[in-house]
């Protein structure tokens, strides 16, 4: 059941549960997520990235559609960390049913203007509208757009102006997480106190990227104050990524892709049904 985000978040803000959006990479991912979700009975959105677009091309996404349409559950395909209006316009036409404008690495009353535009075109084609607010760290390694090396956190007064003169759908905001795998010394700390000034202060879904590696207790308090959606990208594909490997240096000889990826994807896809289950997504697909 294909559907916008706008559409699937009201549900989710409104039953105060959160979503997850799981970058999908390639076809063996975007299958294991939509299976988990199927099994979980859980909404899902697919999540694709600018730089995961260009490798997959445009076919890619009637591909993600006819997989949605068919699905069992809720599904919405989204562009994630769009930069420009023209990274908007390619998915738009290719036929994703939300789109993330990130203008956070500009000034405030640019990120307003970028963020006004984009809403102006994509709401006129029946698409929903993720925008940033303040900004989210990045962890070495990774390739998200919008990534600083130091947080800004997300202001409260701003995050109400910003959602009032832009009509922005959803609103990622930096509240202390980074995109990425964590160091091993590294301990991650959300600011719950601050999501819930946030929270107060707006009305619409808030966002939050970089959920991987986040203390489970923490993420799960998120889910009660306005996170509608998650995104979830590294931890995912690190277990299929570790377990490939393992595959491929116990069998050599492995030609066949079916026999490479069906570990990975199971191990995969024990990520995306604990992350389903820790969001209280799992079940709420009766809800729609």
């Amino acid at each position: 059941m294909l559907m916008t985000m706008k559409e699937l978040l009201a549900v989710a803000y409104e039953n105060q549960f959160s979503i997850g959006a799981f970058n999908i990479g390639s076809g063996e991912i975007l299958r294991l997520v939509l299976e988990t979700a199927e099994e979980e009975k859980s909404p899902v959105i697919l999540e694709i990235h600018p730089d995961e677009l260009e490798f997959l091309g445009d076919d890619f996404v009637v591909y993600c559609r006819e997989m949605a349409k068919n699905a069992k559950v809720p599904v919405v395909i989204h562009l994630d960390h769009g930069a420009d209006i023209h990274q908007v316009m390619r998915a738009i036409k290719c036929g994703f049913t939300s789109v993330m404008i990130d203008g956070s690495h500009y000034p405030y009353e640019e990120n307003i203007a970028v963020t006004k535009e984009v809403v102006a075109v994509a709401h006129d084609a029946g698409v929903s509208v993720e925008a940033e607010l303040g900004t989210i760290g990045a962890i070495e390694g990774s390739f998200e757009a919008g990534s600083v090396s130091e947080v800004i956190y997300t202001s409260p007064e701003q995050a109400a102006d910003f959602i009032e003169k832009t009509g922005v759908d959803s609103l990622a905001i930096a509240i202390g997480t980074s995109h990425g795998i964590y160091p091993k010394n590294f301990k991650p700390e959300l600011k719950i106190e601050l999501l819930k000034e946030i929270k107060a202060k707006t009305n619409i879904p808030l966002v939050l990227h970089g959920g991987s590696s986040n203390p489970d207790d923490e993420i799960h308090e998120a889910t009660k104050h306005g996170i509608g959606k998650i995104n979830i990208s590294s931890d995912m594909k690190l277990a299929f990524a570790n377990e490939l490997r393992k595959v491929m240096n116990d069998n050599p000889e492995i030609l066949e892709p079916f026999k490479m990826f069906a570990t990975p994807m199971e191990e995969a896809k024990k990520v995306v049904r604990h992350k389903m289950r820790l969001f209280n997504s799992s079940g709420k697909a009766d809800l729609y």
